[in-house]
């Protein structure tokens, strides 16, 4: 099982609106990162590098709590994502993790409110990280 592009970081945010304009502001000049998608009030931004991966995304905490339950999502403010290419995969990718020590946090499930054919599940890494396993 090879993902289809390296993970990167999504940070869950309390204040969106404030975060998405800091980054949206500092990420261009600071990196090279140029907004992909989302703005000040979708609730989910990104950024891409100069090849087209994405390089940091924001999320509001509040819509991850209302998916995954308020004593399952961490504190600290961010998360892992890691592609996947199929639902397949994405049932491979979750008994890896928990065979590796990881805890289901949530199974895979379709998600349609995130994304048209997004089905994600979730894990939290030995230390209580939260993982998003994707696909589309």
């Amino acid at each position: 099982m090879e993902p289809l592009e390296p993970p990167y970081p999504r940070l869950l945010v309390d204040r969106y609106e404030p975060a998405f304009r800091f980054y949206d502001a500092v990420l261009p000049g600071l990196t090279g990162c140029t907004l992909a998608r989302g703005n000040t009030s979708s609730g989910y931004a990104s950024w891409d590098a100069a090849d087209g991966r994405t390089a940091l995304a924001l999320f509001t905490r509040s819509a991850m709590v209302a998916s995954l339950g308020e004593d399952v999502v961490p504190r600290g403010g961010g998360s892992l994502v890691i592609h996947v290419a199929s639902r397949d995969a994405l049932d491979s990718a979750v008994a890896l993790c928990a065979e590796a020590g990881g805890v289901v946090a949530a199974p895979a499930r379709d998600m349609p409110q995130w994304g048209p054919g997004l089905r994600a599940a979730h894990v939290l890494d030995p230390d209580g990280n939260l993982v998003e396993l994707q696909t589309y």
